[in-house]
């Protein structure tokens, strides 16, 4: 195990910074796109139930079924990796932002409302703020799913560390196949685990300690 990791040491760590921004990159879109779509729903009781509801269903998908049908529509690479991770790091963070934003107080609101804030920036700077911890346990949780789904990408020929999983599950026997497997599968464990120290370290430089959960 230990000549191979030293003999492919570069590759590791070039598949790792794939890895790793693949899954950075789609969880900050997932995010951004995941606080829209809440602020958009939160308020409305039947457009939060069809939100909810597209967030459980959609997670129901399997990822590998997902990642498959991309292919038709988009090819090989880059762009439907990208896609499918998004996809499934965004319903998490939608379920938990329309938590997060459904339990501000609305007094907290009104009070901003009714010294002349825009609609706009209560939400920017009263109800995100607030809701922000909740929601960053969503991301965290995001963060930890899709480092899996992002190795199942390799199916696709998607950056990072599923084309060590990929190669070695294609030649189970052979010499180095297990090595290959393990070495891809420690290295997504290694990164969910740095990733999530990263969001908490986030997260407390982030929330005020009055709201810390």
């Amino acid at each position: 195990m230990g000549d191979f990791v030293r003999s492919r040491s570069g590759e590791i760590l070039f598949a790792s910074f794939q890895h790793l921004s693949l899954v950075v990159q789609s969880v900050v879109l997932a995010t951004v796109l995941a606080v829209l779509i809440a602020a958009l729903v939160h308020r409305s009781p039947a457009a939060r139930g069809a939100a909810n509801s597209v967030s459980a269903i959609g997670l129901t998908i399997p990822s590998f079924a997902l990642i498959g049908l991309m292919v038709a529509p988009f090819g090989f690479g880059v762009l439907p990796s990208v896609i499918v991770v998004v996809f499934f790091a965004t319903l998490p963070i939608l379920r938990n932002a329309i938590v997060g934003l459904g339990g501000v107080d609305p007094a907290l609101v009104e009070s901003a409302r009714g010294i002349g804030m825009s609609r706009l920036g209560t939400f920017l700077r009263v109800e995100l703020p607030l809701a922000w911890p909740v929601i960053l346990s969503g991301v965290r949780v995001a963060a930890q799913m899709v480092m899996g789904v992002a190795a199942v990408a390799a199916f696709v020929l998607g950056p990072g560390l599923g084309g060590f999983i990929f190669q070695g599950l294609s030649r189970l026997g052979g010499a180095g196949a297990l090595e290959s497997v393990i070495t891809g599968t420690v290295g997504v464990i290694l990164l969910a685990f740095v990733l999530d120290l990263v969001l908490l370290g986030i997260g407390r430089l982030t929330t005020s300690k009055g709201i810390r959960v």
